[in-house]
């Protein structure tokens, strides 16, 4: 009962609003299902990243090192605000929406690239993952039981993310979006740069 609860903790958490969340849903209404689930991939990747560090002790580490804490902090800002302003300049440019059949293996490459950076650069990942680790393993447990958590977490995280991707990529959705092209960008340049720059401004180097 305390992994399930466990489990649904750290589901519910993936899944609220977020730079992950909002990426996926933005690249899945732009661009289609396989763009959203791209970038779904490289979130995931950029988590199981986090989470085998965190398995592997790593995490209260980096945590303990402030300059390398406090500059993942500032990228991870500058890339959401990059992030904010693509958005923003996408909503009021007269461009046409991308059409989905035109992506190829680089251009899904580069999404994915884009969802691994924007959990790699967010401190919050490894935190999650530090903190879940801290509360679901005891600190004498056995290599199987804090790979077998990894497993559970990981893949509750397939589950949210490329949930969002399928969600946001389905017919009603997308023509939600295209109708309302540009509020819908202005939006998400808005939430991104408001993310950004919470981060950058918050305040301490560390948790």
């Amino acid at each position: 009962m305390e992994q399930l609860l466990l489990l649904v903790a750290w589901m519910v958490a993936g899944g609220s609003p977020g730079p992950a969340t909002l990426a996926i849903a933005g690249t899945a209404m732009q661009r289609g299902r396989a763009a959203g689930l791209a970038v779904s991939a490289g979130i995931v990747t950029g988590s199981a990243i986090w989470g085998v560090a965190a398995a592997a002790g790593m995490s209260a580490l980096m945590v303990t090192h402030v300059w390398l804490f406090t500059a993942m902090r500032y990228a991870g800002a500058a890339f959401l605000i990059y992030l904010a302003y693509k958005a923003l300049r996408a909503a009021w440019r007269n461009a046409d929406v991308p059409d989905p059949t035109s992506l190829g293996a680089t251009s899904l490459t580069r999404l994915w690239g884009k969802g691994a950076l924007i959990h790699l650069t967010n401190p919050k990942a490894i935190l999650g993952w530090g903190g879940f680790f801290a509360v679901a393993v005891p600190a004498d447990a056995s290599s199987l039981l804090i790979w077998e958590t990894f497993a559970m977490l990981i893949a509750g995280s397939c589950v949210v993310f490329f949930g969002y991707g399928f969600l946001f990529s389905s017919p009603g959705v997308t023509r939600a979006y295209r109708r309302a092209r540009r509020w819908f960008e202005t939006v998400f340049g808005v939430l991104f740069g408001t993310a950004g720059l919470t981060l950058f401004f918050a305040k301490g180097s560390t948790p």
